[in-house]
Formats: structure tokens, C-alpha cells, sequence
């Protein structure tokens, strides 16, 4: 293969790092830190909200604060580990999380604890693509990719879930200000590690000028996405704010594609994101995310509420979707995704998602955990873990070295944007359901034990009913997973070649056995 190949592959030139494996290793551990506070910082939330003195007007902010930073400048992030080097990004957001978290586990009151969470996201969002477009530069044999993507698929799926676990052991055994201070050694292990043995290799930097008015429009279009789809849960869909959000970012969005198709130097060279099979990953990716994150927080519910768990015997019931992720990812997409097309693994893994999600549209008050819930699980990580896999890797596969960075950070986006989404979508259908349900039901009954079960019938009920909607959702994402992605094996891709002087289409290699 030659060089100039190999650096449109986002290949070094010469033989792969030898301390690769190591690399991982930090690599692996900082995309866990900043998976696990997605959810542990939820379990810990009533916690903080009473010692703070934070109202319940106000206690969302703890969660939107680091979505709207994090989703907002996920592209500018992937940008700036480009220009920078993603080495030096990768440490930088480490060293900045850390602090932030520090600060939030300091928190004496809900200014402090908002402005944590939101410098949070900013150095999550410079971290995030960073980590990503690391493995796709280091790993480039296709074997090597696959394990190493696997085991970062198993931490991206699953890491959530043992947020859970660890949120309820913090928070119960603890205190909630460890759901923070828990970060921080986590950091100063993989930015110590990052800083000793990653090399990345050479001439992969994108070194233009930053597109300011990109930055800009990109920033103001996403954070009002999420913060519409944040607005709409709490809200609901007609009022005026959630409304102004949805067109506002419209707008902008739409102003951004302008821009990006006319400057020079563009934050997100739209070559990135119309080639056939990114696009499909990135759209069917956020739609399963979609899927994902509401029953997250439906079974959470379901769990604590309706069945009477603890927080911490509630993550540890998260455990099978855990070990079905692991095992879907590093056993079974690992194993199969230099032998079989992408898009093999990612149809079957969502229809097996589904599956799992149909179980689950059975629940009731009474439902067995063992004959229902832990089948359910299985076949749910199993699917997702398998799907993941390939798709992380492929959406990162066959770019330049100088767009990994952005190219990674629109997998995270399209993660972020899809858990906003989920979480508002779903969350109205279920309240919607639940609403329909009881007034239909508490004429009849008379007691109050008979009110107090119409309710938690009408909660299980919204919560299936939206689950329906998820199942839906997720055969959706297999249809374009299955219809759009449409490259080979690993190993006999055509990589379509942009403005570095490959030619446009090129039968070559992903990779150099």
C-alpha cells in the first residue's frame, strides 16, 4: 500500500505503535468515566437536591447543564483534537473533567454544582472524540481493530449500566459527593498512561483555521436541539419555549450546512458525513440510542418504584444487559466482523435489540424478574453490543487522518442528541399513557390501597406503551443499518477518497495485513 494511501486511511506509514495495546487500556478507562457519569450522577441526584437546597424546579439543570455543554460542543471538541493533536486533547480533557469534578463534588450550593456540570461536558465533549479518533488511528490492521473496538463497544454500551451499580453503592454507603470525587482518580490514571505511552502517528493533524462562524452556528443549533427536547419533557411539546428551541435550532443547523459547503477550512467537512456509510451509522446509531436511554430510565423506575429495589440492587439488576453487551461485543461482533459485512452485524444486533424491547412490552406490576425481565436484558445487550461494535469502528473507518477527530465526534453526537431525544420522547408517551390510563380507572376505586394500584398500573402501562414505540424504533435503525451501510468486509472495502490526493475511488485495503 502506499503512502499516500496510508495516511487517507488514517494508517501510519510505517509499522503500527508497539505500545497500541497499552494505549487502550487508558483509552478504555477515560471513555468509562465519562459513560458512568451519564447515569451515576441520576441515582445520586435526590441526594444532592437535599443538601443542596436545590428545587425541584431547578434539579433538572443538574442533568441538562452537562448534556446541553457536552452535546453542544461535541463538534468543536473533535475540531480542536484535530488542530491540536489528539494526544494533547485527550490529556487536557482528562486534566479538565477531573477539576470540574472535583468541583462538583465540593459543591456548597446549586450554582456551583450547575457550573461543574456544565464545564463537565465542555471537557467530556473535548474528551470523547478525542478517545475515539485515537483507536482509529492507532488500530489499523483489521483484526486488531476489531478487538480493540469491541472492547470499546462493550465499555460504551455497558458502562452505564455499571454507573448504576456504582451510583447506588457511592450514594447509599457513601455519600453523593463520591458519585463526583470518583472521577478523579479514574483521570489522573488515564491521562498519566495517555501521556506515557500513547504515540499517535504522524501527519494525521488538521492545521487550517478554525471555522469561528461554524463554531458558532454548530454550538447555538445543538445546545438548542437538546435543550428543546429537555424543555419539551418537563414542559411539554406545545409550549411556546420548547417550540422557539425546535425552530431556532432548525435555523441555525440549517445555516450551518451553509456554511460548512462554502468556507474553505469548514468545522465538519460535510464529506464526513454524506459518505453513505457514516451517514447510515450515525442515523441508525442515534436511533438506537433513542430506544436505549428510555428504557434506561423506565426499568430504573419500574425497578425502584413499582417492585420497592434499593439503588443499589437496582444497578446490579442491570447486570445481564451488562454481560449480554460484553459478550455481544467482544465475543460475537469481534469474532465476526472481519468475516462478515458490516451491516450483518449491525441489522441482526438491532433486530435482536427489538426483540429483547418486545419482551419488555409484557411487564406488570407483578412480572417475574427472573422469567421476564432477565431474558429481556440478555437479548437487549446482546443485540446492542453487537451492533455497536461495527459501527463505531466503521464510522471511522477510511477517513483522513485530519477529519477522525470530527468524524468521532459525530458519533458522540449523534449519541448525545439520540439520549435527549429518548428521554423526552419516550418520557411524554409514558406520562401520556399513564395520565389516559388513570383518569379511565380511579372513578373505581374506592379505597386507597385500590388508588395506590391504579397508579402503578397506569405507571406500568405508560412505561410499555412507550416501549412499543422503542421496539418501532429500533426495527427502524436495522432497516437503515441493513439498507444504507453497504461496505464489505474490513479487509476489501473501496474507501472513497477526498480532497488528498487519492483518487476519488480507489479498490485498496482498509488495512495491511
Amino acid at each position: 500500500m502506499s503512502e499516500t494511501a496510508s495516511k487517507a486511511l488514517g494508517a501510519p506509514a510505517g509499522e503500527p505503535d508497539a505500545g497500541r495495546w497499552k494505549a487502550l487500556v487508558f483509552i478504555a478507562l477515560a471513555q468509562l468515566m465519562v459513560v458512568l457519569d451519564a447515569t451515576i450522577v441520576n441515582i445520586a441526584l435526590p441526594s444532592a437536591q437535599q443538601d443542596l437546597g436545590i428545587s425541584d424546579g431547578n434539579r433538572q439543570w443538574v442533568v441538562t447543564a452537562y448534556a446541553l455543554a457536552f452535546g453542544g460542543l461535541l463538534l468543536f471538541g473533535g475540531r480542536i483534537a484535530d488542530l491540536w493533536g489528539r494526544k494533547k486533547a485527550f490529556v487536557v480533557g482528562l486534566g479538565g473533567f477531573a477539576a470540574a469534578s472535583a468541583l462538583g463534588g465540593a459543591a456548597t450550593n446549586e450554582a456551583m454544582m450547575f457550573g461543574a456540570r456544565a464545564l463537565q461536558g465542555a471537557f467530556g465533549a473535548l474528551l470523547a472524540p478525542a478517545a475515539l479518533s485515537l483507536l482509529a488511528v492507532m488500530f489499523t490492521d483489521a483484526k486488531e481493530r476489531a478487538k480493540a473496538f469491541g472492547i470499546y463497544g462493550a465499555i460504551a454500551g455497558g458502562g452505564g449500566a455499571v454507573g448504576l451499580i456504582l451510583g447506588g453503592f457511592l450514594t447509599e454507603y457513601l455519600d453523593w459527593r463520591w458519585t463526583f470525587f470518583v472521577n478523579i482518580p479514574f483521570a489522573i490514571v488515564a491521562a498519566a498512561g495517555a501521556y506515557l505511552v500513547i504515540r499517535e502517528p504522524e501527519g494525521g493533524r488538521n492545521r487550517s483555521p478554525l471555522d469561528i462562524p461554524g463554531v458558532i452556528l454548530s454550538t447555538l443549533g445543538l445546545v438548542a436541539l437538546v435543550y428543546g427536547f429537555t424543555r419539551a419533557e418537563s414542559d411539554g411539546w406545545s409550549d411556546s419555549v420548547t417550540v422557539g428551541m425546535f425552530v431556532a435550532s432548525a435555523v441555525l443547523l440549517l445555516a450551518f450546512v451553509l456554511v460548512e459547503s462554502k468556507v474553505k477550512a469548514p468545522l465538519l467537512p460535510l464529506r464526513v458525513v454524506t459518505e453513505r456509510n457514516r451517514g447510515g451509522v450515525y442515523l441508525s446509531l442515534g436511533l438506537a440510542i433513542i430506544a436505549m436511554f428510555g428504557l434506561f430510565l423506565f426499568l430504573t423506575y419500574y425497578l425502584q418504584i413499582v417492585k420497592g429495589y434499593s439503588p443499589v440492587k437496582t444497578g446490579f439488576a442491570f447486570l445481564p444487559m451488562i454481560v449480554g453487551m460484553i459478550t455481544g461485543s467482544t465475543q460475537i461482533g469481534t469474532r465476526l466482523m472481519t468475516r462478515v459485512a458490516p451491516r450483518l452485524l449491525m441489522g441482526p444486533g438491532f433486530l435482536v435489540a427489538a426483540l429483547g424491547m418486545l419482551l419488555l412490552t409484557q411487564l406488570e406490576i407483578g412480572s417475574s424478574y427472573a422469567a421476564l425481565l432477565l431474558p429481556a436484558m440478555l437479548l437487549l445487550g446482546l443485540g446492542m453490543g453487537t451492533a455497536f461494535m461495527p459501527a463505531m469502528s466503521l464510522a471511522t473507518q477510511g477517513v483522513e487522518p485530519r477529519d477522525s477527530g470530527v468524524a468521532s465526534a459525530m458519533v458522540n453526537t449523534s449519541q448525545q442528541v439520540g439520549g435527549a431525544i429518548g428521554t423526552a420522547l419516550l418520557n411524554t408517551i409514558a406520562a401520556s399513557a399513564t395520565t389516559s390510563y388513570i383518569a379511565d380507572h380511579i372513578v373505581g376505586a374506592t379505597s386507597r390501597s385500590q388508588q395506590q394500584l391504579v397508579q402503578l398500573e397506569g405507571m406500568v402501562r405508560g412505561y410499555t406503551s412507550a416501549i412499543w414505540f422503542a421496539v418501532g424504533i429500533l426495527v427502524v435503525a436495522a432497516a437503515i443499518a441493513l439498507t444504507f451501510v453497504n461496505a464489505g468486509r474490513p479487509d476489501s472495502s473501496t474507501v472513497t477518497g477526498s480532497d488528498s490526493g487519492v483518487d476519488d475511488e480507489v479498490q485498496i485495503p482498509v488495512v495491511a495485513h
